[in-house]
């Protein structure tokens, strides 16, 4: 278990300018609107709806929005009807893809989706054709200059969880999906300061990348897929060594 996802790396270096800002909140309003509408507004009770709400203050989005967000779930604002589907496909390179997506018209949402792996040159594939290259688990990504490697072990063995894997500017906390919340009150009871927390789909293996036009359309694909407002999250299973992102900044 590597608790390895470049995508997410890369996109913590790129950081968030106010517009991509807007978009991440935009997608955790409607995650924390789904959660409350299938388990209830009480995130105590419902653990996905937990874990929104923490993706969501590890975001920094304000407690308003929040609130607003569990009302539309639950009935007590006006609010969309969102059908959740995951679409799974290879991308440059054979790189395994998976779109977690939230729509209120899947006919648009497949046919963007279905583009944008086209025009890469890659293509979506059918139901299950890779998700099984990927484990569920719940992240934690700490700052390197906030704590050394040995205390941040100490301290996340002791709060329930599975691992901590090293990345360049920072460690990853990787924890079983039914332990995730557990593992996150406890850290936060030992007042560890984290980027941030979230559900990942991680991948078991991963497909080196070392051609530069390749990485140059993966990311392209990847980053369509992320600006496009259906969709909630994607995981690929890549890596490109340091020598070779540093050409394509």
């Amino acid at each position: 278990m590597s608790g390895h996802s470049k995508w997410s790396t890369i996109k913590r270096k790129k950081g968030a300018n106010d517009a991509k800002r807007g978009k991440i909140f935009t997608k955790l309003i409607k995650e924390i609107t789904v959660a409350a509408k299938m388990g209830g507004g009480d995130p105590d009770a419902n653990p996905r709806l937990r874990t929104a709400i923490l993706s969501a203050k590890s975001e920094n989005m304000p407690k308003d929005n929040i609130e607003r967000a569990i009302k539309k779930g639950t009935g007590g604002l006006e609010g969309v009807n969102y059908e959740e589907i995951l679409y799974e496909g290879y991308g440059p390179g054979g790189v395994a893809v998976l779109v977690e997506t939230m729509t209120d018209n899947k006919n648009r949402t497949v046919a963007d989706v279905r583009h944008f792996f086209a025009k890469s040159g890659g293509n979506l594939g059918e139901s299950g054709c890779v998700a099984w290259m990927f484990d569920k688990k719940g992240v934690i990504v700490v700052d390197k200059e906030t704590i050394s490697e040995e205390d941040l072990l100490d301290i996340a063995l002791e709060a329930g969880a599975e691992d901590v894997v090293e990345e360049d500017t920072t460690f990853q906390v990787v924890a079983a999906p039914e332990d995730f919340n557990e593992v996150v009150e406890n850290l936060d009871k030992a007042e560890l300061k984290y980027v941030e927390a979230s559900l990942q789909m991680v991948p078991r293996n991963t497909v080196d990348v070392t051609e530069e036009k390749t990485a140059r359309s993966l990311l392209k694909l990847l980053e369509n897929l992320e600006d496009h407002d259906d969709v909630q999250k994607v995981h690929a299973n890549f890596d490109i060594d340091d020598t070779l992102m540093e050409a394509l900044s």
